[in-house]
């Protein structure tokens, strides 16, 4: 019998394993020995039997009736085996692994060497977290760099502000200009046959934005409201719809209504209006301390990600490929999820983008891998740190998980492992202890001071 990448659930322990022995085979694999006792597999068989001899029709009794030894005998010692170990394992697996105190980072691959008197005993390769080791994660010669918000930037952030409380007016008294919001009706053509795709009513076009093919929107200007025109267009060489690129189309065109956006004017009144300033300069002022606060933000982010690549580059580890591809999985897991909460799934994307699921597996990886080293390397950090975590934070991150998810707590233990709250909370600390020992980099001398320098002590 030989079940590889098993998915194992802990179970209660039965206490009938035997732990036998735990060897390190080759890097960061471990030969998993272990015994389950011969009372707890046989009494495993049994009622594995009794679940399933009303479906074994056995000639000369009824159904459900077959003693066992008989049902044993035409179909082979074995029948029920399978069954029966694929019940105990997991709980037997959980229990050697926590009496050898490796730590698996894959599935195992699962053998069964014997099965006599003594019991079965089972034989486990199993993937272990690697060794690894990390020096010079403090004083990293770093700098955090944060733009200044210029005032092009505040006038570009006033002007949204603006053209959302901007009002519809219709127009009545002229022709359709470049950002009017026309109403038409349209239909396209091409060698005087209407194409798929081609024709809508009541659609409301912003002439200027460019959404529709080009030329098409200038075309609008100049006209006004209920008149039918035609709009002469070529499609790009390049468009999505290939029978259509670089043909030459015209579309019969009406213009139902048209209509403007009446901006506000940018007064006191304005900043009154819409927000809790008197006037208009509090307003931008505090829209450029806002913009400045997103820009430090990012500048975080950026400065963050720098620092954590430069911790891989420190770290020495041999990451096994099993460990990857669990990671890697779980990602594509979470982003299957992501997807069906914005009304999609994995299915229909791999449709749209041509993909299939190995693909996608292919291009988690590299990122599955730089995940894996950074845990490791914070991992190690807060190891070699002595750093500690202590009941109250635990259960403060809890709380705070269970208000962001409106939650209880207790159901949110019931889904997140407290230890992987410990692991991330020591994360966050080897971080914060990183990151508080960076050194800004010297400023270095331009070397026309330096030339200058040299010539006016020649002369």
């Amino acid at each position: 019998m030989n079940q590889k990448n098993m998915e194992f659930i802990s179970l209660e322990d039965k206490k009938s394993m035997k732990f036998v022995s735990a060897n390190k085979t080759e890097t960061n694999t471990v030969e998993l020995k272990f015994l389950i006792a011969k009372d707890a597999f046989e009494a495993e068989i049994n009622k594995v039997y009794n679940q399933k001899k009303s479906k074994i029709t056995v000639q000369g009794f009824r159904p459900g009736k077959a003693p066992r030894q008989i049902i044993e005998k035409i179909y082979g010692k074995g029948v029920f085996y399978e069954d029966a170990l694929n019940n105990l394992l997991p709980a037997e697996y959980d229990a050697a692994v926590k009496e050898s105190g490796i730590k698996p980072v894959a599935a195992p691959e699962i053998d069964v060497e014997t099965i006599d008197d003594d019991g079965v005993l089972v034989v486990a390769k199993v993937t272990v977290k690697p060794e690894v080791e990390i020096n010079g994660y403090t004083g990293i010669s770093m700098a955090k760099e944060v733009e200044a918000v210029t005032e092009e930037e505040v006038e570009a952030e006033l002007e949204n502000v603006r053209n959302r409380q901007g009002r519809m007016i219709e127009v009545t008294d002229r022709a359709a200009a470049m950002d009017d919001t026309a109403n038409i009706d349209y239909e396209g053509f091409v060698d005087g046959v209407a194409f798929d795709g081609g024709k809508g009513e009541g659609y409301d076009l912003k002439l200027g934005s460019g959404s529709f093919i080009p030329g098409f929107e200038e075309q609008i200007c100049g006209h006004n409201v209920g008149e039918e025109f035609d709009v002469n267009v070529t499609f790009p060489t390049e468009y999505h719809a290939e029978e259509l690129a670089g043909k030459e189309a015209v579309f019969k065109t009406k213009i139902n209504a048209l209509k403007y956006t009446e901006l506000p004017v940018l007064d006191d009144e304005f900043a009154k209006d819409v927000s809790e300033f008197d006037t208009l300069d509090e307003y931008k002022a505090d829209l450029k301390a806002k913009l400045q606060k997103k820009k430090e933000e990012q500048a975080d982010k950026v400065f963050e990600g720098k620092l954590l690549d430069a911790l891989v580059e420190k770290l020495e580890a041999q990451v096994p490929e099993a460990m990857v591809d669990t990671e890697a999985e779980n990602m594509l897991r979470d982003y299957d999820m992501n997807l069906r909460q914005n009304g999609l799934d994995l299915k229909t994307y791999m449709q749209y983008t041509g993909t299939d699921l190995d693909g996608l597996r292919a291009q988690f990886k590299p990122r599955a891998e730089k995940q894996i080293k950074i845990r490791l390397a914070l991992e190690k950090i807060a190891q070699k740190e002595n750093l500690e975590v202590s009941e109250e934070e635990i259960n403060n991150e809890l709380e705070t998980l269970a208000n962001a998810y409106n939650m209880p707590v207790d159901q949110v233990k019931a889904y997140i492992d407290p230890e992987d709250i410990k692991n991330d909370l020591l994360s966050r600390k080897a971080m914060d202890l990183v990151k508080a020992s960076v050194k800004k980099p010297r400023a270095k001398k331009a070397k026309a001071e330096k030339v200058e320098k040299t010539e006016e002590t020649e002369q």
